[in-house]
């Protein structure tokens, strides 16, 4: 049986981040600190939030419909008054 240790919040911290940004694989970090690369799968998930619900989903189709629409007229009466000058 393996002894468990824990991991402090900084070196987790550390370990995050250079697969995040600096692009270096679970594989290679979980051996680097003789971590489980479930371990580390596990930490990254817990980063995912949850698919948003239908209604905030259609909440947002909504939004964006709106703000497309917005940045149509805004940009007509851009090209418009271009235009005039």
């Amino acid at each position: 049986m393996k002894k468990q240790f824990k991991i402090s919040a900084e070196i987790k911290e550390q370990i995050l981040k250079r697969i995040k940004e600096d692009g270096v694989s679970v594989t290679k970090v979980a051996e680097e600190h003789g971590i489980h690369t479930s371990t580390i799968y596990a930490w990254l998930s817990k980063d995912i939030k949850a698919q948003p619900s239908l209604r905030e989903y259609l909440k947002l189709k909504k939004e964006k419909q709106e703000l497309l629409a917005l940045v149509g007229e805004l940009t007509i009466k851009l090209s418009q008054s271009q235009k005039k000058i």
